[in-house]
């Protein structure tokens, strides 16, 4: 394993669409003081979006998604968590694009414009579907092999898709490492500090939880998004932005049906079993991986010498430093952006 030094970033004080300057530092070598002042400047820009969300049907969803760049540039497929959405690659997507990548940021089954295409579809937010979302994306859009990257939930879902589809995926980049679990290892008992940062996923357990998360989605992700970042100075304009997106219809099924699922409490389908007895079994990832972790992650997040054996190809660890938290995009995106260039690179 090649160790990182660890990356100070400054903090994030706004989101901002200032993009087009922000691009243009990361990729053109200015020195660093030089290249602060065109960070600050477009930090300091007016919030702006992504542009015209896009729609295709891809398996069982209708999946709102976002592309940058060139169509005939090398595939980049990004995958946010919960409770994020696709501006946590706001300022990603424009450092991959102006360097030929063609960039797909897909809203999760659950999140924004991205629906069921049957209301008799099973709401199931059990690891091995979001994973198959993703290459039926990839499918739906004639891509035949993308480097996958992504957070939190998103994170998983790449890591699943390296893990079973390799053929499919040039290269990883995954926040927090070796994300693919089991309901079996899910059943273990952790010590009480770890079980303590999981408060949310037994509290999802609960008639009550389900209820208390429907009832307060804004207010309850809200709270997650400061105790998983907190040194992340996000401002309101920043959260409303994302918070929209949890106004989908199935948000609240797909969420509750998550957590309960990894802890035994919920089926998954049928469909999906063959791929769960793979992952239950820890599959190694072989394709070129940069797995990340910020300095200040308040989200539950294993140690990096835990997994490191899970990864057999070409790998880099990289440790942000300077308060960064769990949303490692939307915190500190040149960072992001580089380990997704460099992992490329790392695949030839």
């Amino acid at each position: 394993m090649k160790e990182e030094p660890a990356l100070t970033h400054p903090r994030r004080r706004e989101f901002v669409s200032g993009t087009a300057a922000l691009a243009a530092a990361f990729l053109s070598g200015l020195a660093p003081t030089m290249a602060s002042a065109a960070t600050k400047a477009a930090r300091s820009a007016t919030p702006g979006s992504f542009g015209p969300i896009r729609q295709i049907a891809a398996g069982v969803l209708d999946i709102g998604y976002v592309e940058m760049g060139p169509s005939s540039g090398q595939p980049v497929l990004l995958f946010h968590g919960w409770p994020y959405d696709i501006y946590a690659f706001a300022e990603v997507a424009p450092i991959l694009a102006a360097q030929g990548h063609r960039v797909i940021v897909p809203y999760l089954r659950g999140y924004g414009t991205t629906v069921f295409r049957s209301a008799a579809t099973m709401r199931n937010g059990q690891q091995a579907a979001l994973a198959a979302d993703g290459l039926a994306l990839m499918d739906a859009l004639g891509i035949r092999q993308a480097i996958v990257a992504g957070f939190d939930w998103g994170a998983r879902t790449a890591d699943i898709m390296a893990a079973l589809w390799p053929e499919r995926c040039k290269a990883l980049v995954s926040v927090s490492g070796y994300l693919i679990g089991s309901q079996a290892g899910n059943a273990k008992p952790l010590p009480p500090q770890a079980e303590l940062q999981w408060w949310y996923q037994f509290y999802f357990a609960t008639d009550r939880g389900q209820q208390g998360y429907a009832e307060n989605t804004k207010a309850f992700n809200r709270l997650i998004w400061q105790q998983a970042s907190p040194r992340w100075n996000f401002d309101d304009a920043t959260y409303d932005r994302s918070a929209s997106s949890f106004a989908n219809p199935d948000h609240v099924a797909i969420v509750i049906h998550n957590y309960r699922w990894r802890l035994g409490l919920a089926q998954g389908e049928a469909q999906y079993d063959a791929a769960e007895a793979r992952l239950a079994a820890g599959p190694v990832v072989t394709v070129p991986t940069i797995t990340m972790e910020g300095d200040a992650n308040g989200a539950p997040h294993p140690a990096a010498a835990a997994y490191r054996a899970k990864f057999s190809g070409p790998y880099e660890y990289r440790l942000i430093s300077g308060g960064i938290g769990h949303n490692l995009p939307q915190e500190a995106p040149e960072a992001f952006a580089k380990a997704v260039l460099d992992a490329g690179k790392m695949a030839g």
